[in-house]
């Protein structure tokens, strides 16, 4: 089986389990843009431990695999590099960054929320929320990538 294949089936498997334990122990939804937004705007109250370890758990498991001589895919530009620089440039990627933040607040959720875990719920709000996100990305690849969008 490719490499990267097995990449995906196994981080597919630990994102399921852990919105699925994350819902059996706590009763919440693993959506990581109301868990950082919550961690990031409101003062500090009971539930803010699970939510700092949740975060710390996004950044330190991509450290983790770099640690122990692993790579991490293709999230860099050239060869040898860990992370490289924006596609877009750090400009362009804080406004899209600040478009993400604006449309999770919009649409109630974020792919994790409405993809992962209200999807596997049933929920037809989540199933509306997360076509929306797949329609929004095609339709930005096709004017961003294509010669009449005036990219390669």
């Amino acid at each position: 089986m490719e490499s990267s294949l097995v990449h995906g089936l196994v981080g597919g498997v630990l994102i399921g389990l852990s919105a699925t334990w994350l819902m059996a122990t706590l009763g919440r939804v693993a959506g990581i843009s109301g868990i950082i937004g919550t961690l990031l705007t409101e003062r500090p109250r009971g539930d803010s431990a699970w939510r700092l370890a949740f975060a710390l758990g996004l950044v330190s498991g991509p450290l983790l695999v770099v640690l122990l001589g692993g790579e991490l895919g293709n999230v860099a530009g050239r060869a040898g590099a860990v992370v490289g620089e924006p596609a877009g440039g750090v400009a362009l990627m804080l406004v899209a960054g600040l478009l993400v933040g604006v449309g999770t607040g919009i649409g109630s959720g974020c792919t994790s929320g409405h993809g992962v875990c209200g999807l596997a719920r049933l929920s037809m709000r989540s199933l509306t929320a997360t076509l929306v996100f797949l329609l929004t990305a095609i339709l930005t690849v096709m004017v961003v990538r294509h010669p009449w969008g005036g990219g390669a």
